[in-house]
């Protein structure tokens, strides 16, 4: 039987009790927003209407417009950056005493009128192809640079001329995303007040070109020692390649920064031509790279200074991710770990044996003849000293730092080291094999290399690193070396000749890599910078660099020990049976054929490099050592052990203890 329906109370078909029409409890109110959609159900109530989507996207956009215009409105052009009140960047010694303050700026003001048609072209074929044209802003640029500030990226490209203008004359070069937003609105404004000429005479005012240089007026000169008004558009498309970033785009920083200067000088002549600012019959008159001249360091960073602030600069902006254009806005206090006395001290020691020894004059072998040297701590890896040329301000290049002169027998320890290292490995292997009773999976023969090296190390005799470079693998041997504190980019090829010395290491990263023979088997980052602060708050990067291990401490000690007899060997026999230090010591000889000379000596106070070369202007090879010093030098090999030992008696003299020959024969790692 079908039962009948039940009507609930409150259903809207329920009658009063006067018997009247069915009365409605849930009259439904019309709402501003149908979301969730209450006429559809499941998954189609959470889909919005078009109705709706629509007006959101009107109201976003209106709300958006009405932002923008009143922040246009009320933002105003601010007063240009006064220069007179732009403070210098201070460099201090160890000690806390001021080394030098760096920050004159050099800039000369020009009209349009002064800059070539040309380099004006040039500029804008490379930067802002449509400068008159434009709004004044990228906002695509723009949008990309923020999200990489907020990702933590570096910001690249994307800005316009104006903008450019505008960070440089009225802005800070923070990259924040607040700076990216004043720099739209200003940048939206400047254009529509100013004409796009004065726009272009301020930019070409206040930007960047490197080499000290704000301006196109000061880089000019600073590059081709002409006024702006005399430069050829050849010689003005590599000016306006610098303005991508001269740290990048100097030639004369590096080969290969040398490279990408070509490249880019190129591409923006035939970029001219695209733009319609240069004709295809004047772009073809320029085949040969104007050459700019060999920079010029200010007065101030004469004699040793300016290679101190080169090492500075560069660990610095590799710890931070400062620019040299950073550096050059002033406002840095810089404290480094070189100490006066030690820098006084090595360059005293330089200058006497090259007195006393070398007569260019007389020798043509003696002449075009280069030194350079470092001291590190081993300690912590602070280097304290260098010696990187005669004079900053007549020879730019740093000798201390740079990566062309072959190590030769110097490198020789790190063969052995890894030599040893694999031996170790094998003997831990038999071990754990006889343990295990399977004795018999291991090879029988000696695990350890039996070839002499420690006495091969004295003799400079080759033959037997060439063997054993091979027998181990020259990747084992890089991979040590790498370990140990060598840079990657200063290793040479993996050829037999590798384990002798064709890698070109700089003095300063030799000093440090050898502290690991002193420091059982740990290496430390070489470093420069204790502290970097900017009106009054630290910047980030500059904690002291932890040490590492490099190899096992045995192995440290007994490369170490053979190392002590390059040294004697070197420094003279010591006197009594007795020395006054220590010394791990490595050295080329009469047997080596590299052009260079090294030596490198090792104490628990010191860890001293001195390397000799020599190098002529104009030609891209070193010159041949033969003859340097007279015949019984062993190709200049003779002196940076004595520049060596000057320095070491004048920085560290001799305690009142001694220490005791070492015992005849040296083990095996076990």
């Amino acid at each position: 039987m079908r039962l009948p329906r039940i009507r609930r109370a409150n259903h809207p078909e329920t009658r009063s009790d006067s018997g009247d029409a069915p009365v409605n409890h849930h009259k439904r109110r019309r709402r501003w927003i149908d979301f969730p959609r209450r006429d559809r159900r499941g998954f189609r109530r959470w889909v919005p209407s078009w109705k709706l989507v629509s007006g959101l996207s009107l109201l976003s956009v209106g709300t958006l417009t009405g932002l923008f215009v009143a922040i246009y409105m009320n933002v105003e052009i601010p007063d240009e950056h006064d220069s007179a009140r732009r403070q210098a960047t201070v460099y201090y010694w160890a000690d806390g005493s001021r080394m030098v303050s760096v920050g004159d700026m050099n800039r000369q003001d020009i009209t349009l009128a002064q800059v070539p048609t040309s380099l004006r072209g040039a500029v804008i074929a490379a930067e802002n192809a449509d400068f008159y044209s434009d709004s004044g802003v990228s906002v695509t640029g723009i949008a990309r640079a923020a999200m990489n500030i907020v990702k933590g990226k570096e910001t690249q490209g994307g800005s316009t001329i104006t903008q450019q203008y505008v960070k440089n004359t009225y802005l800070s070069q923070d990259q924040t995303v607040s700076r990216k937003v004043k720099e739209l609105f200003l940048s939206l404004k400047v254009s529509n007040q100013q004409p796009k000429s004065k726009i272009l005479q301020g930019y070409l005012n206040t930007s960047w070109f490197g080499r000290d240089s704000y301006g196109v007026q000061a880089a000019s000169y600073a590059y081709y020692g002409v006024p702006a008004k005399d430069l050829n558009p050849s010689q003005g498309a590599v000016l306006a390649s610098l303005l991508k970033g001269a740290d990048s785009f100097d030639p004369a920083l590096s080969p290969a920064n040398h490279k990408r200067a070509v490249e880019r000088w190129s591409w923006i002549l035939d970029r001219q031509v695209e733009t319609g600012s240069m004709s295809a019959g004047e772009r073809a008159k320029y085949k040969k790279f104007p050459e700019p001249k060999p920079p010029v360091k200010p007065t101030s960073q004469a004699g040793q200074i300016g290679y101190l602030i080169d090492i500075a600069n560069k660990y610095l902006k590799s710890r931070s991710g400062l620019t040299d254009k950073d550096l050059a806005g002033g406002g840095y206090r810089v404290h480094t770990t070189f100490e006066k006395d030690k820098v006084r001290a090595l360059t005293k020691a330089v200058e006497k044996v090259r007195a006393e020894r070398l007569d260019p004059k007389k020798r043509a072998a003696d002449r075009h003849v280069q030194v350079g040297a470092a001291s590190v701590r081993p300690e912590d890896g602070a280097i304290v000293a260098v010696y990187g040329g005669s004079d900053a301000i007549e020879h730019f290049s740093n000798n201390a730092d740079t990566s062309g002169v072959p190590a030769g027998s110097a490198f020789k320890p790190f063969v052995y080291a890894a030599a040893l290292e694999q031996g170790s490995a094998r003997q831990q292997e038999a071990a754990r094999a006889a343990r295990s009773g399977k004795a018999g999976l291991v090879p029988t023969e000696e695990p350890m290399m039996t070839m002499n090296l420690d006495q091969s190390l004295v003799d400079s005799d080759n033959t037997p690193f060439v063997r054993t470079g091979k027998k181990i693998g020259l990747k084992t041997v890089k991979k040590l070396a790498i370990a140990s504190g060598l840079r990657e980019e200063s290793m040479a090829k993996l050829e037999p000749t590798f384990s002798i010395g064709t890698s070109t290491p700089s003095a300063v990263r030799l000093a440090s890599a050898y502290t690991t023979f002193i420091n059982e088997g740990r290496a430390t980052e070489p470093y420069s910078v204790t502290k970097v602060e900017r009106d009054g708050v630290a910047v980030d990067g500059f904690e002291q660099p932890r040490p590492r291990r490099a190899m096992d401490p045995k192995v440290a000690a007994i490369v170490g020990g053979a190392l002590q007899q390059v040294g004697w060997s070197a420094l003279g026999p010591p006197k009594n049976g007795v020395v006054y230090y220590s010394v791990r010591a490595a050295k080329t000889g009469p047997n080596d054929r590299m052009k260079s000379a090294w030596f490198i000596g090792t104490t628990r106070e010191l860890s001293t490099s001195v390397t000799m070369f020599r190098t002529k202007p104009d030609v891209p090879h070193l010159l041949p050592m033969q003859g340097v010093g007279g015949p019984d030098s062993e190709r200049g090999s003779a002196f940076p052990p004595l520049i060596w030992e000057e320095y070491q008696h004048a920085v560290v003299p001799p305690p009142p203890y001694a220490d005791p020959l070492p015992q005849e024969g040296l083990g095996t790692v076990s």
